[in-house]
């Protein structure tokens, strides 16, 4: 049984065709590129995102020679959109999960701010859903239905209104112990009269498609975060891994019991299989990819591909927050902005590459940091995927930074992959979750190579540098 796995992400749409043993038979990808505003603004298309999505997919079928049997989907999470539910039609961009828009209906709610974090397991912040559905729907249109980019994709391929309960989990529209609407909060963001999809599990068939040709059913729905950590083997509590994209995101696997973060982080659903839900905290920094992309545009570097040529050995005292949209997890401020501290005459193009480099590093080894408070012990390992993994220069810092071993999945389609896998949960009632997830062993492992000494006086000033970031007002 072959699978078409589509990861629909916010730089671009990957299609990989998956065979039942795991084998990747092909792939296509179409580039996908938000278009950033002022004001904090990010959208996208909608049509660019649903044309790339038949167009990788189509051509990732072509390539492969063979029917698939099913279709899944990973998505982007948080990025939400107005639309037509008759026809299909969009009625508003998409407003990506970087948009900072809606900030201040996040701080008119700030009495609420325990509750909601009590209730949901997240943070009261622009970066999930509810917060832009509002916007929208003060600033945009009344009409249609407001929902993630995943159920309108759906809607497409086969005409049904769901969502899946780890996408559901991001919102802050459902309780964090229920996986639920939730009425209280649905009045909060004065959504409480929306039409909103189906929840259903990440091992769900939702309907069927000939979007790619033949038909074919589609289930497997899932957050690309949580479909990266499921094909990661991130199968047990305390096992977590990092994805280096368009922004870093860091997920550790709590297991059955919903763990309220005392370090703020968000808390929600890894995913839901045969009936059992499996939980999960995250952090995130809101620029990576686009961080390499921004030094480039700059001249800096000429691609992502010259960052480990042009990078010095050592920064030379210069340090790097990389706050281009604000500062995520554990910080949650929107209201930070990117510096270069420590310059002097004598400060070069490679050191300031050598900066950025370090400063995505420092800032993940604070994710590193803050999961482990939650997970109530040091983390022994962590697993790390996508496009900057390709940069021996940011692994090895993240490595000596962390003070732990970075073990690189081999595959730089993890997201497509857990996506694969919750499709062959759908097809296949009688698959246990650990023999859906192909096993896999480390591309490459970096070893730690400063001193715990050397890593905690950089931490401490990058700490002290992010912190002047931070609008004196509010420190």
């Amino acid at each position: 049984m072959a699978v078409l796995a589509i990861d629909q992400g916010t730089s671009g749409t990957k299609a990989v065709v998956v065979s039942d043993d795991g084998d990747v038979l092909a792939i296509a990808e179409n580039t996908v590129r938000p278009t950033y505003l002022a004001a904090g603004g990010v959208e996208q298309d909608p049509m660019d995102l649903l044309h790339s999505v038949l167009d990788a997919g189509r051509k990732a079928v072509t390539q492969a020679g063979v029917p698939v049997s099913a279709v899944s989907l990973a998505n982007q999470g948080e990025t939400v959109l107005v639309w037509d539910p008759e026809t299909g039609r969009p009625l508003s961009p998409a407003v990506v999960w970087q948009d900072r828009r809606s900030e201040t209906l996040c701080r008119d709610k700030a009495a609420a701010r325990s509750w909601v974090e009590q209730r949901t397991g997240l943070i009261l912040d622009p970066y999930f859903s509810a917060p832009k559905m509002q916007w929208l729907r003060r600033n945009v249109s009344r009409e249609g239905v407001v929902t993630t980019t995943d159920t309108w994709i759906v809607r497409h391929l086969t005409g049904e209104f769901v969502t899946d309960t780890a996408t559901a989990s991001r919102s802050l529209l459902t309780g964090l112990d229920t996986g639920g609407w939730d009425r209280e909060l649905l009045e909060l963001f004065e959504l409480a009269e929306e039409r909103l999809p189906e929840i259903v599990g990440n091992d769900a068939l939702v309907g069927k498609t000939d979007a790619f040709g033949g038909s074919a059913a589609v289930g497997g729905l899932i957050v690309d975060q949580q479909a990266a950590l499921l094909a990661e083997r991130c199968l047990d509590p305390g096992t977590a891994k990092c994805t280096f994209g368009t922004g870093v995101f860091l997920l550790a696997n709590t297991g059955r019991r919903p763990v309220r973060s005392a370090s703020q982080l968000a808390s929600c659903v890894a995913w839901n299989v045969r009936g059992q839900t499996s939980y999960c905290v995250d952090g995130q920094a809101y620029t990576a990819a686009s961080a390499i992309r921004w030094i480039q545009d700059l001249g800096l570097i000429a691609s992502a591909r010259d960052l480990d040529s042009t990078a010095a050995e050592d920064s030379g005292g210069t340090y790097f927050v990389p706050a281009l949209a604000g500062l995520a997890a554990p910080w949650w401020r929107p209201d930070a902005t990117a510096s270069f501290t420590g310059m002097t005459l004598s400060t070069d193009r490679a050191q300031l590459v050598a900066a950025v480099v370090e400063g995505l590093a420092a800032q993940t080894a604070e994710l590193v940091s803050a999961v482990e408070v939650d997970l109530g012990g040091p983390l022994t390992r962590l697993r790390v995927d996508g496009g900057l993994t390709q940069s021996r220069r940011l692994m090895q810092a993240t490595a000596d930074l962390t003070q732990i071993p970075i073990d690189v999945y081999p595959s730089s389609h993890a997201t497509a992959l857990g996506a694969a896998a919750c499709a062959r949960l759908a097809m296949n009632p009688g698959l246990s979750l650990a023999d859906a997830v192909t096993d896999w062993t480390p591309a490459t492992t970096y070893e730690p190579r400063w001193s715990p000494d050397r890593a905690a006086e950089f931490r401490h000033h990058w700490a002290s540098a992010a912190h002047a970031t931070l609008p004196q007002e509010k420190r």
